[in-house]
């Protein structure tokens, strides 16, 4: 084997492999029965009123709309997820967002889902359209939207109108995408009112059926306003606005037919501009993503090895490592995913013995923390990929910098700031996936949310807040005790046990990845064994972008 090739010595038939791969297995379909949930929308009532009204739901809209034989990539799942219950919840957030295939091209769709409250955006909703146009602008990916939505969610108007990550902020987006040159079609298939109606006007192409509705202000508002009687159908419907006020540039009988335009008009689209990336054949790993599952601990106190990880992800197991017997709790690497070239940063589980820094004594170094030397290493690589056009994939499962005299003493943090602003200036393609932890100041360097990447994934196995459960958990309680004993209130040991476990579950309820994914802290929680698939759906989207602006990192701690 080629020195690059990396040689796994995985045992699949150790207890603790079998273990770690039952304990995955449990989370992944947990993760899946729990989508397919979601992706009833507003119930089995709610869809067949919207079939009653010759209308499809979202996700059958998106199902004939993408290429036969292809899968649509969704993203934002678990937006809204356990939110809003007080109003009966809104399930993905009321609208559908993801990566699809349309005549062999990538696009980004966002489609209301009318079966969720007719489609009306809670403050969710408009963050999540936001969130899915924020990518299409950074990947410079076209974009088809399925306008059917009643409007903003009135009960809570104030939470969704007049913010930067608001409402008006799509609009602003439409705008900004169109003097950006990158393509938008929209197909209004139900109702489209209020400010929501200037959505669709504002892309390049307008669609609308039959039955549907475009107007400022409905029927009833308008007999309210100005006293003025009218039906739907006079005051915004397709004919009209086909025919009268020429808004819209395709009437279409129904949903199919709809569908049918918009795949005509894609693929009559201009070719995007080449990719800046290296782009060869892809080559399968040699080894099996399944065995991710045995490979991958979830407990903080247990060790694997990352390059097991990564063996099942990248072309051929192939993996050039950069500096490997330096700074090696995070390994940085070029490797090719789906025939892109990329660079890895990703956190070393395993312990490493090692050189004290300037002498020559023995030390451990911790699995998962960040020293200084690997700081220093992932900042000089960070910066060679930036160099040589290389994007960067993040693959997270990090407790934080080390701390203590020593760690101070080697300069932690002027290391850690330089790997923060090697990241932050980064103008290369970031993709970011939280495997495991990613705490503190760890996720930053990691390049988390904060860090402007194009895509971030999750395991299920995900978490991340400022620190582990148990010392979070340790550090509220004993707030809280010389909170009660300042009172003069004596605590005895089974009640300190009651708090601490009381706040345990409900920090660790707030680091799983799903209460993360449903404020789109992350994109998507994917299988563990698709990773390497959603890699190169990401990789794939952001070569859409050829621009590469000049790299500077200001001022470097040295």
């Amino acid at each position: 084997m080629a020195a690059s090739i990396l040689k796994t010595n995985v045992n699949t038939k150790s207890p603790e492999f079998e273990k770690n791969t039952r304990r995955m297995i449990d989370l992944v379909t947990q993760i899946k029965n729990e989508e397919e949930q979601i992706a009833a929308g507003g119930g089995a009532k709610a869809i067949e009123a919207q079939h009653k009204k010759g209308r499809l739901t979202a996700r059958e809209r998106i199902a004939k709309l993408i290429d036969p034989g292809s899968q649509f990539f969704e993203l934002g799942v678990y937006a809204a997820y356990e939110m809003y219950e007080e109003w009966g919840g809104a399930p993905s957030a009321g609208t559908v967002t993801g990566l699809a295939r349309v005549c062999g091209r990538t696009f980004m769709v966002i489609a209301n889902d009318a079966t969720v409250k007719a489609g009306a955006f809670f403050p969710m909703t408009a963050k999540k359209v936001i969130r899915a146009q924020n990518i299409a602008i950074d990947n410079h990916i076209p974009t088809i939207y399925l306008v059917d939505s009643a409007g903003i969610f009135l009960p809570l108007q104030e939470d969704v109108f007049p913010d930067t990550d608001d409402f008006g902020r799509v609009f602003r987006n439409n705008a900004v995408m169109s003097a950006m040159g990158i393509p938008q079609l929209a197909a209004i298939m139900g109702m489209c009112v209020a400010g929501g109606a200037y959505l669709p006007v504002m892309c390049d192409h307008i669609l609308m059926t039959e039955g549907s509705g475009l107007f400022l202000a409905g029927p009833a508002l308008v007999q309210a306003a100005i006293g003025q009687k009218t039906s739907a159908e006079d005051l915004g419907g397709a004919k009209m606005h086909a025919q009268i006020s020429g808004t819209v540039d395709f009437r279409e009988p129904d949903d199919d037919a709809c569908i049918a335009r918009i795949r005509a008009l894609a693929d009559k689209m201009g070719a995007a501009n080449p990719a800046p990336f290296s782009h060869v054949a892809s080559r399968q790993p040699l080894y099996s993503a399944d065995e991710i599952y045995g490979i991958f601990s979830g407990d903080p106190a247990k060790q694997y090895e990352m390059r097991e990880i990564i063996a099942r992800i990248v072309d051929a197991s192939e993996f050039e490592e950069y500096r490997a017997e330096h700074g090696e709790t995070v390994l940085c690497g070029y490797a090719r995913i789906g025939g892109w070239a990329v660079g890895l940063v990703a956190n070393q589980k395993k312990h490493v013995q090692t050189l004290a820094r300037g002498s020559d004594q023995k030390r451990m170094e911790f699995g998962g923390v960040i020293y200084t030397e690997s700081a220093e290493k992932a900042a000089r690589f960070i910066l060679d990929c930036n160099q040589n056009r290389v994007p960067l994939i993040f693959l997270h499962d990090v407790n934080g910098f080390m701390v203590g005299k020593d760690a101070e003493w080697s300069g932690i943090i002027r290391a850690g700031a330089k790997m923060v602003n090697a990241v932050a200036n980064s103008v290369v393609p970031k993709i970011a996936v939280i495997c495991g932890g990613s705490f503190g100041a760890g996720h930053y360097a990691m390049c988390g949310k904060a860090y402007d990447p194009r895509f971030i994934f999750a395991w299920p196995t995900a978490r991340y807040a400022v620190m582990s459960g148990d010392a979070a958990a340790a550090t509220l309680v004993e707030i809280k005790l010389k909170q009660l004993e300042r009172q003069g209130k004596k605590v005895d040991e089974k009640a300190k046990k009651e708090l601490y476990e009381s706040v345990r579950a409900t920090y660790e309820h707030q680091t799983d990845p799903r209460y993360a994914a449903a404020r789109l802290w992350v994109d998507a929680i994917i299988d563990p064994a698709h990773t390497r698939e959603a890699l190169i759906q990401a990789l794939e989207a952001v070569a859409l972008n050829p621009e590469i602006r000049e790299f500077k990192t200001g001022v470097l701690q040295t």
